[in-house]
Parts: C-alpha cells; sequence; structure tokens
C-alpha cells in the first residue's frame, strides 16, 4: 500500500470516481484549474477534462445545480470551500437535497456528495472555523461523515459518492498536508455507516470523530501510564450512527465519555450519550462530554488552544471519572 496524505487520499477517491462512472461530475469553486484550495483536486481536471469544472462565487448555485443533477441520473460531487459557507444554501440541501425521496413519493433520488472541510487553524477568522457536523445530522435525509486517517478519507468519499441519499463529507483542513498514512486504493467500495474501535480498552469508552481522535488517542496514551485503559471508538458516520459498536463497548467498560471539537451546547455528543442511557447500560460514572466552550472561536493560535480540549485538558478531564464520588 502506497503511504500518501490525507490530501491525497482525497484526491486518489474522487480520481476513481470520475474514471469508474462518467456519469461522475466534480465541481465548485477553485476546483478545477486552481486544483483547489487546499490543493486537493489538483490534476483532475486535466485528467476528466469538462467534468470537473469552476463555478461562481454561490453556493446556493453549486448545492441548486447539483441537486438537479441527481435528480437527472447523473452523480454530481460538490466542493463547498468552508462549512461555515453552507448557511447560505441551506435551502438547497434542507429543503430539496433532502426531500427529493420524500416528495417524489421514492421515484427520484437525489446522489449527490457535498465535499466541505472545517475546524480551527491558526489564524482562521471566525466564520471559517466552526465545527457544525450537528447541524448537518440533525436534518432526516441527509447522510453525514467526518473522515480522519487518510485511508478514511478515501474510504468514505467513495462509500459517500455511490450512495443513492445525499451525503455530507467533511473533511478536516488541519490534516490535508499534516497526515500521513497506508492508503488501500484497490478494494471495494465500503458500504456507509460503521464506527471503527482504534484503541481497545477495558476501563473507559470514549466516543470521537474527525481530527479530534489523535488527540484521544494521545490523552489515551497519557491515562495507560496512570493505570487507566482507554477503548477509543472513531464513529466516522454520525448519520448513520452505529449504536450497537458503543453500547458493547460502555456494556464492557461501563464508563462513557464523547470528546468533539464542536461546541457543547447541542452537540452530537449529546446525542450520543443519550442513546447509550435509553439503551439502559449500567454506568459506573455518569457520562461525559468534553468539547469546545461556547464561544465564537478566537482567530490567535493562544486563545484557540485554550478553547478547544487539547491533549491534557482531554486526559485531567478522562482521569476525572475515576475520581472517588464525594459526599455533601
Amino acid at each position: 500500500m502506497a503511504e500518501i496524505t490525507y490530501a491525497q487520499a482525497v484526491n486518489a477517491a474522487l480520481r476513481r470516481a470520475l474514471a469508474e462512472d462518467p456519469g461522475t461530475l466534480l465541481f465548485g469553486e477553485d476546483v478545477a484549474l486552481p486544483g483547489g484550495v487546499h490543493g486537493v483536486t489538483r490534476r483532475l481536471r486535466r485528467e476528466f477534462g469538462e467534468r470537473v469544472f469552476d463555478t461562481p462565487i454561490s453556493e446556493s448555485a453549486i448545492l441548486g445545480g447539483a441537486v438537479g443533477a441527481a435528480m437527472m441520473g447523473l452523480r454530481p460531487i460538490v466542493e463547498i470551500m468552508w462549512a461555515d459557507f453552507a448557511f447560505v444554501a441551506f435551502d438547497q440541501l434542507i429543503n430539496q437535497a433532502a426531500n427529493v425521496r420524500y416528495v417524489s413519493r421514492g421515484r427520484l433520488t437525489a446522489p449527490m456528495t457535498v465535499r466541505t472541510q472545517q475546524g480551527a487553524t491558526p489564524g482562521s477568522c471566525a466564520q471559517h472555523s466552526q465545527s457544525v457536523e450537528a447541524l448537518f445530522a440533525h436534518v432526516p435525509g441527509l447522510r453525514v461523515c467526518l473522515p480522519a486517517t487518510p485511508q478514511d478519507a478515501y474510504d468514505l468519499l467513495l462509500a459517500a459518492i455511490g450512495c443513492d441519499d445525499p451525503v455530507v463529507v467533511i473533511e478536516s483542513r488541519e490534516l490535508y498536508h499534516s497526515l500521513k498514512g497506508p492508503v488501500d486504493q484497490d478494494g471495494p467500495r465500503a458500504p456507509i455507516g460503521g464506527a471503527r474501535v482504534h484503541r481497545a480498552g477495558s476501563d473507559l469508552s470514549v466516543v470521537t470523530w474527525g481530527p479530534m481522535l489523535h488527540t484521544v488517542l494521545e490523552a489515551a496514551r497519557v491515562l495507560e501510564s496512570s493505570g487507566v485503559n482507554v477503548e477509543v471508538i472513531d464513529a466516522r458516520w454520525i448519520d448513520p450512527f452505529d449504536t450497537d459498536t458503543v453500547v458493547d463497548s460502555v456494556s464492557r467498560t461501563g464508563r462513557l465519555a464523547v470528546v468533539h471539537a464542536a461546541n457543547l451546547t447541542g452537540g452530537f455528543g449529546a446525542e450520543v450519550v443519550a442513546r447509550v442511557v435509553e439503551r439502559g447500560v449500567p454506568l459506573s460514572a455518569p457520562p461525559l462530554r468534553i468539547a469546545t466552550e461556547d464561544l465564537r472561536i478566537p482567530a490567535a493560535p493562544a486563545l484557540q488552544r485554550a478553547a478547544i480540549p487539547g491533549r491534557d485538558t482531554v486526559a485531567g478531564r478522562l482521569l476525572s471519572m475515576f475520581a472517588p464520588a464525594t459526599t455533601a
């Protein structure tokens, strides 16, 4: 298997999809001639010609065009440059794409893939740094995934492109060129859904997704020196969410924590906790949510580090679940 970056894995998945299906299109702002604002779509225009094209700066037009193309039998892959920018086109995504099956009585589908990226990086301003996966997951009819490794960047995107429902693939800007790993590009396309256990453990189950996976894995190694064995689950898909894998893990460990980069209030972590509690899984400690404070994301790197949970913060909060209970 070739070892490639996260960004190169996305590029490879797009190339395979375009090569295998002539009905696949790729379009968005700067995706063709410039090769993408982050260089993710380089050389695809050269290889596939007019099936890869640039659009005006209009997210509404991009997503509206994708809905129409999908309804007419094509498989459009569109890029919304930053997840924050999707808000100006929520009508096309929420009221149109997600409703195609319902309003057509099942006669039509919308097999469209929306690629976007999110998360805070040093210097990113408040309109380029939000983590908004819970907003997409709240909409029936949309599928949502957040790949955290180069292999998943490849596999999850191909699964999304093959799905007959609209799928939002939320990539990580901070991982594009900083994370490298082996990627098998010859396997069959995986179906959508399914969590992955990245680290087996017996004392605590931690559910996470996106780039926060790597922070949690670092924190788990820190806790190991304290004698705490942490099981780390990468949800990968938050719609459909793999509740069974999480419940099975928590049933063995008796403790549950959810860690995500999105704001605490209304974050998808609350949904994970609710699903486990509703299954009646016995817990040795109250479930814990670790997330970014409910504030606008600052641009200054030092303030970002203070707001978004890092390794030491995550490790400290997880360790607190093993503190003896106190009585008033």
